[in-house]
């Protein structure tokens, strides 16, 4: 019985040996997001509130993702471990069998064998070869249902640790909107004509022509306008996202746009990708909300697609500084669990259009950011 059951265990063993790192994944993303919560209580003491918070913003952003993540990883790992135990459970229970049996037997029986002291030799030769493999196999058996009480403790304790974090990101948001509000020490490149804003946005249909006739908006230039031609190919995404489809890719109904659909989640934060002077920021055509950022002479980024957007027309804002938020509604606790417990990544629902116009039209958003 002994040596059936160690042969029948040799497969299932192996699954013990690699320790998982899954729930330390998931224990690091919440601790990420205590580290954020320390950024936004922090924030209303700094010198740069706006600069704080937008940091701030991100580290939530970035602390929910990897939570999700790992308790998505949690869920699988949990998964997988009880299958493979539920697949070995005849195994399993001739290991505790065995183990049950020698645990009432006293040792010097286990030596003893009817043919004699031949015999007797060799039961001891094969226990001392049996022994160490079967412990082998409780270790193994232990490690698993040690791994999967982690694993379920920390979903148990993930429902707590989720809500002080959208808690936490939407009371950072909250307060990095009232902050840009309130704002005052921009510079100011120039002042809109908000009628002719208003005469152009009438009579144009498409946003090429929109673009074309941004320069009739400008009733004063009184700044030096940025130039970050220097920076050409190497700028980030303005938001968190996965670039969907790029420049000249058809969508679902065969639309092809010269710029980039980026996947994003809800309430991303959008910032700006390099110093830059804002064009235009409001609602245009059936793009949404959008803010236009001229970072150099005769170049202007079109993000479109925002919920929210930040800035007045002329203002000069740094990189990095926050310009939008995106829409959708945040996912509630019970509706995270679920969708981590099934091994779903998070959806991003929302998206962001991203279209770079050098000169007199668009050119691939790629000359100007990084696609990775």
């Amino acid at each position: 019985m002994i040596r059936a059951a160690v042969i029948g265990l040799g497969l299932w063993a192996g699954a013990a040996d690699a320790e998982s790192e899954t729930a330390a994944a998931a224990q690091a993303a919440a601790e990420r997001l205590a580290a954020a919560s320390v950024l936004l209580e922090q924030a209303a003491g700094s010198d740069d509130q706006i600069a704080a918070l937008t940091e701030t913003v991100r580290a939530y952003e970035d602390g929910l993702g990897a939570m999700r993540d790992g308790l998505r990883r949690v869920a699988i790992r949990q998964t997988a471990i009880e299958a493979e135990l539920a697949a070995r459970s005849d195994e399993v229970s001739d290991l505790l069998g065995v183990l049950l049996t020698m645990g009432r037997a006293p040792a010097p029986l286990l030596l003893l064998h009817p043919s004699g002291p031949l015999g007797t030799a060799r039961s001891g030769m094969i226990l001392s070869e049996v022994t160490p493999a079967l412990q082998v196999r409780v270790d193994a058996l232990r490690a698993d249902l040690a791994e999967v009480a982690e694993l379920r403790a920390v979903q148990d304790g993930a429902t707590r640790t989720l809500q002080e974090g959208l808690d936490g990101a939407q009371a950072a948001r909250a307060a990095l909107a009232q902050a840009v509000s309130d704002r005052t020490d921009l510079p100011r490149r120039f002042t809109e004509d908000a009628v002719a804003t208003a005469l152009l946005i009438a009579s144009t249909e498409t946003l090429d022509a929109f673009a074309n006739g941004l320069a009739e908006t400008v009733s004063a230039d009184t700044g030096a306008q940025p130039d970050a031609t220097a920076q050409r190919g190497g700028l980030a995404l303005p938001v968190l996202g996965q670039i969907l489809r790029r420049a000249g890719e058809a969508d679902a109904a065969g639309i092809i746009r010269p710029g980039w659909v980026i996947a994003t989640r809800p309430s991303a934060l959008v910032t700006a990708p390099v110093a830059a002077t804002i064009r235009y920021r409001g609602p245009l055509l059936d793009y949404g909300i959008v803010i236009i950022l001229e970072p150099a002479t005769n170049v202007l980024i079109v993000i479109a697609g925002l919920a929210d957007a930040f800035g007045e027309a002329g203002q000069v804002v740094p990189a990095g500084a926050p310009i939008g938020i995106m829409g959708g509604e945040l996912p509630a606790v019970d509706a995270i669990l679920t969708e981590s417990a099934a091994g779903v990544r998070p959806p991003r629902s929302e998206t962001l259009y991203l279209e770079v116009r050098d000169g007199q039209g668009p050119v691939d958003p790629a000359t100007w950011f990084a696609a990775e």
